[in-house]
């Protein structure tokens, strides 16, 4: 008979998931299956992601919808904001309708977060997100790509920070930062 492993637990604590702070979040495909390489698939994410987002007190200052993965950039607007009940809801409204449209299992259990600290710029993020289409050869330009954007503000007008970011665990000398989430 086989003993079931537990899980370890690599979520901070809950605290630093509640009030006002920015986060960035990446959420995976469930196999990271490109779900979203079609524009049908993908345009249906962006209403439910913004009620959500306005239910649960967060801006979406930048996001971008890739074939197997969404990357957001959000800020809590409230002190009882909580960014792990914003993914869980947000996960959850496009999940159900993919399953009964489809059957298909939309996302990965976890997802992976990066609480911005005071020296991480926000106009940065927001633009390291932007260009991930760029980055995985898509397209040339942001622009270019159908689902990069932000709910607070016209993106396109703001200009490319000259320092540029780059989260945590892609950092060569960083190994430990790298920290999926429960959904």
């Amino acid at each position: 008979m086989e003993i079931p492993t537990r899980r370890k637990n690599i979520r901070l604590p809950r605290e630093n998931y509640l009030g006002l702070r920015r986060y960035f979040v990446t959420i995976c495909c469930a196999g990271r299956n490109k779900i979203f390489a079609h524009p049908s698939k993908a345009e249906p994410l962006l209403d439910p992601l913004r009620t959500v987002a306005v239910n649960q007190k967060f801006a979406v200052l930048a996001y971008c919808v890739m074939p197997d993965h969404l990357h957001l950039l959000v800020e809590a607007q409230e002190a009882q904001s909580d960014l792990l009940k914003f993914v869980r809801r947000s996960k959850q409204q496009n999940a159900y309708t993919m399953k009964s449209e489809s059957g298909i299992q939309l996302w990965q259990r976890y997802f992976y977060d990066h609480i911005l600290r005071p020296r991480d710029s926000a106009e940065a993020v927001a633009w390291y997100v932007w260009m991930n289409p760029v980055r995985k050869g898509l397209c040339a330009v942001p622009e270019e790509y159908p689902f990069p954007g932000s709910f607070t503000f016209d993106w396109k007008c703001t200009k490319q920070p000259a320092a540029s970011w780059v989260p945590p665990w892609k950092e060569p000398s960083t190994a430990t930062s790298t920290s999926p989430q429960e959904k």
